[in-house]
């Protein structure tokens, strides 16, 4: 049992991102770890987590990397993560540098982070590999808008837009053209998807991959979505006003389940897409068809919950490739119902 701690750094620890969860997970681990939170404000929850405190820059600052690397030395860490898409995009684009100043890095191949960050890309991808995906349409022109007749669908802006930002569904060819134009008007570009099954076929499923592209592990949430918290969008159908249709808000909780069906098809896409790292994979489960509608190339917003559930995916990939272990490959979740709320912390300072 190792007694000494490893020393972790976190960008981009605060908010409802994946790095507050990240930290939740290595604290539940058995291994000692002294974790360092940055963010860019000091007023977040994450920071009251953290052994020590830095704010950072912005990701998209000039000077970030100087900044991180600047805390690397000074608090002599071992491993960053990072805490949200901006960070790990800034981080990814100069992991030569920091692995130059012995800093390890939990993060999934280059090619695979670019590819997933632009979800008309990712999909395109997908498409040629032979896997199953919701119609997928990205938006260039209002004649593309007009040819559009798969309703209802969803909308969102394929580059960022994480945890479902800007993310709307279209139930006819008015709506879609106003979503549509907004996404414009804001500075994205609009993908169009249908919208398959229902809010109770959603799961998020993550798949950790070594870096000899072996499964470490596989870990399917099914998604409760329906409380206030989990739900971004939710309306009537205008063609069977028994039925509601549903987007997650990102925030997800729900039922940890045991499905190989669900779990084979999410490694095939894991090693189609050749992931040496890890990866989320959002998608609708109907009649045993898995159909992806977003991969995220990174460890999730789900983390701390898998780690509830017997699979600590950032204490998994520290051990076998930080720690050099002998880690039992393709651990068992727990079945159980995992559920998310709220928690007030009381900042003794005046802004």
């Amino acid at each position: 049992m190792r007694t000494k701690p490893i020393r972790v750094l976190i960008a981009g620890v605060g908010g409802g991102s994946h790095g507050l969860e990240i930290l939740k997970a290595l604290r539940h681990s058995e291994i000692p770890y002294y974790i360092c939170g940055c963010d860019m404000s000091k007023y977040n929850l994450g920071f009251c987590k953290s052994d020590t405190t830095y704010t950072l820059p912005p990701a998209s600052d000039p000077l970030y990397i100087e900044k991180i690397l600047l805390i690397c030395k000074n608090e002599k860490i071992d491993i960053l993560f990072h805490g949200s898409e901006p960070d790990l995009k800034a981080i990814s684009e100069n992991r030569d540098i920091l692995q130059e100043q012995g800093i390890f890095l939990p993060i999934n191949d280059a090619r695979i982070i670019k590819l997933c960050l632009n979800k008309k890309e990712t999909f395109r991808y997908l498409e040629k590999c032979g896997i199953t995906i919701p119609k997928t349409i990205s938006i260039e022109t209002e004649d593309v808008v007009n040819s559009i007749n798969f309703f209802p669908s969803v909308i969102k802006p394929y580059l960022g837009g994480g945890g479902s930002n800007n993310t709307f569904i279209a139930q006819d060819a008015d709506e879609l053209k106003f979503f549509s134009n907004y996404i414009f008007k804001y500075g994205g570009k609009p993908l169009v998807q249908e919208y398959v099954g229902s809010y109770e076929n959603e799961y998020t499923v993550g798949v950790l991959s070594g870096q000899d592209q072996e499964i470490i592990s596989v870990i399917g949430i099914k998604r409760f979505i329906m409380s206030g918290l989990s739900n971004r969008i939710k309306v009537r159908s205008l063609r069977n006003k028994d039925k509601v249709l549903a987007i997650s808000s990102g925030i997800s909780q729900g039922e940890i389940v045991n499905d190989e069906n669900l779990n084979q098809q999410c490694i095939e896409i894991a090693e189609k897409l050749g992931s040496t790292g890890p990866i989320n994979i959002q998608c609708r489960y109907v009649d045993g068809v898995v159909y992806p509608f977003e991969i995220n190339p990174r460890f999730s917003g789900t983390t701390y919950i898998r780690a509830l559930g017997g699979v600590n995916e950032p204490d998994l990939f520290i051990r076998k490739y930080f720690l050099n272990e002998q880690i039992p490959s393709m651990p068992q979740p727990k079945t159980c119902m995992v559920l998310r709320g709220l928690e007030e912390v009381a900042f003794h300072e005046t802004p």
